[in-house]
């Protein structure tokens, strides 16, 4: 059997692209069809694969640019020529599910999110763009038009599988669809306990808008209790300009680096609503629990006075107020990592390779 997978673009190294990753280590020969790849941006481990991209590369500011050609993405994406592969691996919070196959081809898709910005987000997403009043007031237009097309595209798929109970809620009411759950994978290997604790609390990820790290500048900036920031982002130059000293900003850093913050923070903050959030798992993974808002994919992966805690509402103050009364020493960090194992990338990568091989004998049958 022909495999292929299907990535919206490679111009990143996400969640979304360390499940790409282990796709790939399950099925090396497998191509990968993208709308663009960013060598520079895209993890080492997909340099030497065979990666097919889209028109959008070749067009004038088709790579660095890319998103100024959101209109013709759904026709980028219907143009792979999947027509010699037996079963597609799509790996989509966007277009990836809207590729065209033969009849008899399994399409399986991985849906990290039905599209944010065309269905939960749709608002924030217009208001927060760079852009001057005009081009807001023609962006709708655009995303509607889009919004039919991914309606339509979900009904291509043949079997849709999720990241979390969150997420399955979404696709059951956006594309009307019943999905598989299979939590995402966690490198949990690379991350261990440390007997010696710093004196700071730890945040980190894309310093995207829709994650929160605001309030967590604003609660930290009251306190004046030492936070470290990881990460890097179109949020990172306003977020600068708001924190107090007791802030610091790392950038991007080493996974050794990461691994070592992880495994001596007091806590990990985390603010966002996720669809599921790998860098909550990771922290845990760590040993070390987790000060989340309680909603999303959070309410998934953290135990409540065993793993970390929960904040009610997404504010500053509730958050701040969290942080006050959490106590280290009531959490037990051989617990914490015993949880986060069951989120190991080969438990990921076991269950996926069932459920496409089930698919396969059904078919067969």
């Amino acid at each position: 059997m022909k495999i292929a997978l299907v990535h919206d673009h490679l111009a990143q190294y996400g969640g979304a692209e360390k499940v790409l990753k282990a796709f790939q280590e399950i099925w090396p020969r497998a191509p990968i069809f993208t709308l663009v790849y960013d060598k520079r941006r895209a993890a080492n481990f997909f340099q030497d694969k065979d990666i097919r991209c889209s028109f959008i590369q070749r067009l004038p500011w088709g790579l660095k640019k890319y998103q100024w050609f959101l209109p013709l993405m759904p026709l980028a994406t219907e143009k792979y020529n999947l027509m010699d592969f037996d079963v597609v691996l799509s790996s989509s919070s966007a277009f990836a599910k809207g590729v065209i196959t033969r009849p008899e081809t399994i399409h399986i898709c991985y849906c990290h999110t039905p599209t944010r910005y065309l269905w939960t987000d749709t608002y924030s997403y217009i208001e927060e763009l760079p852009y001057p009043r005009l081009i807001k007031l023609i962006i709708p237009l655009v995303l509607s038009y889009i919004r039919i097309w991914d309606r339509v595209a979900s009904d291509r798929v043949d079997k849709f599988i999720v990241n979390s109970q969150v997420v399955a809620q979404r696709v059951r009411k956006y594309y009307r669809r019943e999905s598989t759950v299979i939590y995402p994978p966690v490198e949990t290997k690379k991350f261990k306990i440390s007997q010696d604790l710093g004196n700071y609390y730890l945040i980190g990820g894309r310093l995207v808008a829709y994650k929160r790290f605001d309030l967590a500048i604003q609660a930290f900036n009251k306190l004046g209790i030492p936070l470290k920031v990881f990460g890097s982002g179109p949020e990172i130059k306003n977020l600068r300009k708001k924190a107090k000293a007791n802030i610091e900003f790392l950038g991007q850093i080493s996974e050794e680096r990461m691994a070592e913050l992880y495994s001596k923070c007091l806590a990990f903050i985390y603010p966002q609503e996720e669809d599921f959030g790998i860098t909550a798992v990771e922290a845990m993974a760590s040993g070390r629990p987790v000060i989340a808002y309680k909603k999303g994919g959070a309410l998934e992966t953290v135990i409540e006075g065993v793993t970390g805690k929960f904040f009610d509402e997404q504010c500053w103050e509730s958050l701040a107020d969290s942080v006050v009364r959490f106590k280290a020493k009531d959490y037990d960090p051989q617990k914490i990592r015993k949880h986060a194992l069951n989120f190991d990338i080969e438990i990921f990568k076991k269950r996926i390779k069932e459920f496409v091989e089930g698919e396969i004998k059904l078919i067969k049958r």
